[in-house]
């Protein structure tokens, strides 16, 4: 068992082994359990059922909030403070929101470092990378780079399906009051 401290933060990890699978629990004040599948493990990305589906359209912060699948999303942005940013009325954001297998599939150790009080400008780095400004739909995109907040640039594909950089858009053009979600199978890694 190993554990880690955030402020207002505690997760437990634990490894348990199973026949032909292998996964890694972390459980933690706020976060609800968290599943990720270790590598060798392929998993098809559930279909998100948002707030918005179900009674209007809520704000980005809630409709990741209350979805099993961006549980990791939800305590990196409460980690890094960002919360309030995406619960804003008055700011619309376009976000690529990785799911939890997509976290899990970044390397080992690479979650609990994001949470160290050292690498906040890491994760804020890591964050803004997967947010653009103003609500873009999929049948607004184009072909090329697209510039995140971070100051570096996405490349979008269209083709077969949208893609970002070398993530496949999963679930494209979740409706929040203020913007607008797209699930992507991987983690975004800025370059500098």
């Amino acid at each position: 068992m190993w554990q880690s401290y955030a402020p207002n933060l505690l997760v437990t990890m634990t490894i348990a082994s199973k026949p032909f699978s292998r996964f890694i629990t972390l459980a933690g004040f706020g976060l609800g359990s968290l599943l990720f599948a270790l590598p060798g493990r392929a998993e098809v990305a559930p279909k998100v059922e948002t707030l918005a589906q179900a009674s209007g359209s809520p704000t980005i912060a809630a409709i990741a909030s209350s979805s099993s699948s961006f549980d990791v999303l939800t305590a990196l942005l409460n980690h890094a403070g960002w919360t309030g940013a995406f619960d804003s009325p008055s700011k619309s954001f376009t976000v690529f929101a990785p799911t939890d297998d997509a976290f899990g599939r970044l390397p080992k150790g690479t979650i609990e470092q994001l949470f160290k009080p050292e690498s906040k400008e890491m994760l804020y780095d890591v964050l803004a990378y997967h947010v653009i400004g103003g609500s873009v739909t999929s049948d607004a995109l184009a072909n090329g780079p697209v510039t995140t907040k971070n100051g570096l640039p996405i490349e979008v594909s269209l083709g077969q399906g949208v893609r970002v950089n070398s993530a496949n858009v999963s679930q494209a053009d979740i409706s929040a009051s203020n913007g607008t979600i797209h699930v992507i199978d991987q983690v975004l890694i800025p370059n500098r």
